[in-house]
């Protein structure tokens, strides 16, 4: 019998995540057979996708989790290693539930799964009904050898994009693909250069690397920088662990903030309505030709309930979160070419078009970037930190804010306090301050704006050294 309170696994901002040690077979059969009781009544299916990242837990926990679909009397398409948009999409074609096994961006020692059903991501209901209709006491044979990856999978997903981008579209560019451990390291390269781009392959890693792109770490900075000079590129890709979120630099080596790039690529494809988390950039909503903006708390679920209520007015509606994972809820019909909707986040859509909209209106991505408002983000994060101290960290400031940011001098007069998830304050001078625990792992993170990304990132610095402090985190950086 599992004890479920002996585990520290829970479902975050998107997924189930936790320990690595601490998904075994048991817990794999728990909530893989929880989440087919909670759908088969309303879904018809006779097998389920699976997919897997390049952690090295998630070959074993895969294993798990197909034991215990067989377990259940529904067969298994077992797609590899994969992007979850790539699982996703293929899942969504053929009205199949899937599973993808994931710890996405997150620490090293852990894992997670992420539930897909035949026609769109779980719900936070879905969620809890999984949690409530858990079997703990659990009997399961496992099988020795994962089955042979179909990759037709990976096919469709690639089709999905030389199917709506002009086989010419990057031509005469050097695109460099960041590969590190990427779960899509293996497609990117022959995406691009079907789209007539030369690829440099940058950067592969035999260890597993957990990539964030919304807090890019220093080295990463300096790499892009010195890739771009030394290769002579022209723009660099590259993603999370699994490849729902982008990482895109411009021919500087300048990474690009993923609300920004949510944005142009919003631009570049005449959406009408965007829903994005308050965490995202201001600029978005007071530039372009958006017909409206719906803001919610982060994480896709969220994102895509507020896409749900929008999808009823006809209009072309998308949405994305700062960490660039773009979804596409209508399909788009352009220049006789069609681009099917992908109710779940994706990392390659957004860069493909924001570097269409580049290149057809600019020499390089950064002549397009300078048109815009000059409103920088800057965001972190503390690892390693309890969700107890986290949670008492944010809840002590929302009782005092006034004083909290006095303390760890930030000037300026309150104007709006926002604490739909965590605590976002803005001031006079339209700086922005937000700090909330991540929904993921024990982390505490915090998004700034202001006029200069240098200011930006010194707001986000005194709270996280603050916090380091109280935490009895060496402040040293």
């Amino acid at each position: 019998m599992v004890d479920l309170n002996k585990i520290n696994i829970k479902f975050g901002t998107s997924g189930l995540r936790g320990l690595s040690s601490d998904f075994s077979p048991d817990v794999c059969h728990m909530f893989v057979t929880s989440f087919i009781k909670t759908i088969k009544d309303r879904y018809n299916f006779s097998n389920i996708a699976i997919g897997i990242d390049n952690r090295p837990s998630s070959p074993d926990i895969a294993r798990y989790c197909i034991s215990a679909i067989y377990s259940q009397g529904i067969d298994v398409d077992y797609c590899g290693v994969l992007p979850t948009p790539a699982l996703a999409y293929y899942s969504f074609q053929n009205k199949i539930p899937c599973i993808m096994i994931t710890g996405s961006h997150i620490p090293f020692d852990r894992n997670g799964m992420k539930f897909y059903l035949p026609d769109g991501e779980i719900s936070k209901g879905d969620e809890q009904a999984i949690i409530d209709n858990v079997n703990k006491h659990v009997t399961l044979n496992i099988i020795t050898d994962l089955p042979h990856p179909n990759e037709s999978a990976i096919l469709t997903y690639i089709k999905r994009y030389t199917s709506f981008f002009p086989s010419d579209l990057l031509r005469g560019k050097r695109i460099g693909i960041y590969e590190h451990s990427s779960a899509g390291r293996d497609i990117y390269n022959k995406l691009f250069s079907a789209l007539g781009a030369e690829t440099i392959s940058l950067g592969r890693s035999d260890c597993f690397v957990p990539i964030d792109t919304e807090a890019v770490s220093l080295e990463d900075q300096v790499k892009a920088r010195c890739w771009a000079r030394e290769f002579k590129l022209d723009a660099i890709f590259s993603t999370d662990g699994d490849g729902d979120r982008p990482l895109v630099a411009d021919n500087n080596g300048q990474w690009i903030k993923g609300d920004v790039l949510g944005f142009l690529c919003s631009v570049a494809l005449d959406v009408d309505a965007i829903v994005v988390p308050i965490n995202c950039n201001s600029m978005i909503g007071k530039v372009g030709t958006l017909i409206s903006v719906t803001r919610t708390r982060i994480g896709s679920p969220y994102v895509l309930d507020g896409i749900n209520r929008l999808k009823k007015t006809g209009n072309i509606v998308a949405g994305f979160e700062a960490n660039g994972g773009y979804i596409l809820s209508s399909t788009i019909c352009k220049n006789g070419r069609v681009l099917e909707h992908l109710a779940t986040r994706d990392a390659l859509l957004p860069a493909l078009a924001v570097l269409s909209l580049a290149y057809q209106n600019y020499r390089n991505i950064n002549e397009l970037l300078v048109t815009l408002p000059k409103i920088y983000t800057a965001s972190d994060r503390i690892q390693d930190v309890s969700n107890e101290f986290n949670t008492l960290y944010v809840d002590n400031i929302k009782k005092e804010p006034k004083k909290y940011f006095e303390r760890i001098g930030v000037e300026g007069s309150i104007i709006d306090i926002n604490m739909l998830d965590g605590i976002r304050v803005v001031f006079n001078d339209n700086k922005i301050i937000h700090i909330r625990p991540s929904g993921n792992a024990p982390e505490l993170r915090c998004y700034c704006e202001s006029d200069s990304l240098k200011h930006a990132e010194s707001l986000v610095q005194k709270v996280l050294n603050d916090a380091k402090f109280l935490s009895g985190i060496s402040m040293s950086l």
